[in-house]
């Protein structure tokens, strides 16, 4: 059975295109790269939070 558009009908409908341009715009976001200012971000959030948990932690003569 033939669509419309004449691609073959796999009884999913819109569906199918619907998966195909998600896959490809989740393929494309992938292929980005992570911006430099979003690093420094996470390099300076983690050193936070070692900075917080190095303060917290439990003194060995305590």
């Amino acid at each position: 059975m033939r669509t419309q558009a004449g691609r073959a009908d796999d009884g999913l409908g819109p569906n199918t295109d619907i998966g195909a341009r998600l896959r490809a715009l989740y393929g494309a976001v992938q292929d980005e790269g992570v911006p430099d200012q979003l690093l420094d971000l996470l390099e300076k959030l983690d050193a936070a939070e070692q900075q917080h948990k190095d303060k917290n932690a439990p003194r060995g003569g305590e």
